[in-house]
């Protein structure tokens, strides 16, 4: 008798080629390591392409300079912000859970050890490259402004709070929420905050800020 076995066919030719962004997802994680470990002017293109297991060429081809890789590795990050904040979501959120997930959200962005080490490198190394101090500016804190303080006038308008110049309110609860813990882990007195700890700071900053804005 003779015995039929089904024998596995293998795909042909090359084998399928990452597509271009998920290549960029891949080169920013390892630019992103390359920062962190190295500072801006010592991160190495060659050592970030090996990393990232691609070309030199490919990495140029997708990111000129190293000051758009640098400004796509913040607008990355941001954007898990902005994921975190699905206007869906806050839409049926009444105003005091709507501004806790925003500032815990915030929080999270921005009290994280890998925005820390960044936040370091930008003031560090700024006056010597001012390319990316005005990424950080326009991708991170313009980006996250803007969000927090369009939601704020969506509460103006709809008659949940008043606030005569929301701009400015927008930079204070900003400030509220992070500015001690943040300055704390810059000058490295003490360590990031742990979520826990971030959620609480977002509760007792909705408290206050509610306590005189709201209706």
């Amino acid at each position: 008798m003779v015995q039929n076995h089904e024998i596995e066919k293998r795909p042909r030719g090359r084998p399928q080629v990452r597509c271009d962004e998920d290549t960029k997802s891949v080169i920013i994680e390892a630019a992103n390591r390359q920062f962190r470990e190295n500072g801006y002017a010592a991160a190495s293109i060659a050592a970030i392409a090996q990393e990232a297991g691609v070309s030199t060429k490919t990495l140029y081809r997708l990111f000129p300079t190293k000051g758009d890789l640098f400004s796509e590795m913040i607008t990355e990050r941001t954007g898990r912000f902005l994921i975190a904040l699905d206007p869906g979501t806050l839409a049926v959120a009444d105003l005091r859970q709507g501004l806790e997930r925003i500032l815990l959200a915030y929080g999270m962005l921005t009290l994280s050890v890998d925005t820390i080490t960044m936040t370091r490198l930008v003031i560090s190394e700024s006056d010597r490259f001012p390319e990316i101090a005005n990424a950080f500016y326009e991708k991170a804190i313009v980006r996250t402004n803007t969000l927090m303080e369009n939601w704020l006038h969506k509460q103006i308008d709809h008659g949940l709070i008043a606030l005569d110049d929301p701009h400015a309110a927008c930079g204070m609860l900003r400030g509220m929420m992070i500015m001690e813990p943040q300055r704390a882990a810059m000058l490295r007195q003490e360590p990031p905050p742990k979520i826990e700890t971030i959620a609480a700071r977002a509760k007792m900053c909705t408290d206050l800020f509610l306590k005189g804005c709201a209706l």
